[in-house]
């Protein structure tokens, strides 16, 4: 039986990944997990799974919960509470599946403790990709991506020379506005963005969607995963989100990795891989139902975040830290109703214009440019009023 920590329990990765270990209970147990502020959703996983240590987000949720679960889980809050559900003595995996950037230490510390990885958090390799990939290196541990494009790609190269890849292709859905003009870009309302078309995730993945923010990171999380340069990197818009990814090799062979949209898929193979378990609650692809499937080139005069991303990329240093920084505070703006959808762009555009980059950035400079950057971008927004 696989032990497993998870941090981020009770968003929309952390709520699969739990289908996936009531589906095959015999092969996973939960040692330790961390939620934020939704008690409601994480009691039911605490009393049915009961987990040695649960970690939230501060010591008000802390007292909230202590009374609700039983005396025998230790509570903890905060990053250091990230940190302990990560290297828990007990567990065999960790399941990164927090939202932003404070997904990093616990990474870090978990490969310091040898732990095996499934990584669904974006931001741990697009801020840090150098520091993580080397201390992955240095200790020798498993890193298996969850995210349902690099768990396409990965799933691709299965059995494969990967001296011989040419290039990796990561599919798009469009996101919400997919088929709108910049000029009927300006007006559009929070409520539109959060209507994605294929899948149901949390609403700053949907926002990064729509503005194609989301495979901008992918692609920076690409090169350092897969380590594979930028310009062998490629992203099509494919609105059925029925091709996940593609690999192609030397000889042009392409290789891709299809299903219904659904994240079950990518999350049990990270969990049980290199095995493949049954997933019977899942819907078989049948793609004569389908009858097409479509496939675009990406405009990036179009979509500028996704071409900001390419940019931050090859730059590398700070750089994509101060990206994923912007874009993380300019989506919360527009979440919160402040900013318009195309202030989101100008603002990630402005930070980067603005920042002078380190080369070889350190943790502490990583997360110094972060709170700097934030602070930056609330100060604009500020003035927009």
């Amino acid at each position: 039986m696989k032990r497993l920590s998870i941090l981020g329990a009770t968003g929309s990765i952390g709520t699969q990944t739990f289908d996936i270990i009531g589906t095959h209970p015999e092969e996973f147990s939960v040692v330790a997990l961390s939620f934020g502020e939704n008690i409601e959703r994480a009691l039911p996983y605490i009393h049915q799974y009961r987990p040695k240590l649960v970690s939230v987000k501060n010591d008000r949720i802390k007292e909230r919960l202590r009374p609700l679960v039983p005396s025998s889980v230790k509570i903890l809050a905060g990053i250091e509470g990230l940190i302990e559900v990560a290297t828990h003595p007990d567990s065999d995996m960790l399941i990164n599946a927090v939202l932003g950037s404070i997904g990093l230490e616990p990474t870090l510390a978990a490969i310091e403790a040898g732990k095996t990885i499934g990584l669904a958090n974006k931001e741990t390799l697009v801020t840090a990709g150098h520091l993580v990939m080397e201390r992955v290196k240095e200790k020798g541990v498993t890193l298996l991506p969850i995210d349902s494009e690099h768990s396409a790609i990965f799933q691709s190269m299965q059995g494969q020379d990967k001296k011989a890849i040419s290039r990796l292709i990561i599919t798009a859905s469009g996101g919400s506005f997919r088929d709108l003009s910049r000029d009927e870009l300006k007006n559009v309302s929070v409520e539109d963005a959060l209507k994605h078309p294929n899948w149901s995730m949390g609403a700053k993945i949907t926002v990064d969607s729509a503005t194609l923010m989301n495979k901008g990171l992918e692609v920076i999380e690409a090169h350092w995963l897969f380590n594979i340069p930028y310009e062998k990197i490629d992203t099509i818009i494919h609105k059925e989100s029925i091709v996940h990814s593609l690999v192609e090799y030397h000889d042009k062979s392409v290789i891709a990795q299809l299903g219904v949209p659904s994240m079950h898929v990518p999350i049990q193979y990270a969990l049980s891989y290199p095995k493949r378990l049954e997933l019977p609650q899942e819907k078989r692809l049948n793609l004569w139902e389908l009858g097409a499937l479509h496939f675009e080139k990406v405009d990036t005069e179009r979509f500028k975040c996704l071409d900001f991303a390419y940019q931050a990329g090859k730059l590398g240093g700070s750089t994509p830290a101060v990206l994923n920084a912007a874009n993380e505070q300019a989506v919360d703006h527009f979440l919160n109703k402040r900013i318009s959808f195309l202030q989101i762009e100008d603002l990630v555009e402005r930070a980067l214009n603005e920042h002078q980059m380190v080369s070889n950035p350190t943790l502490e400079d990583i997360k110094e440019i972060d709170i700097r950057t934030r602070q930056q971008v609330n100060d604009w927004v500020k003035s927009y009023v």
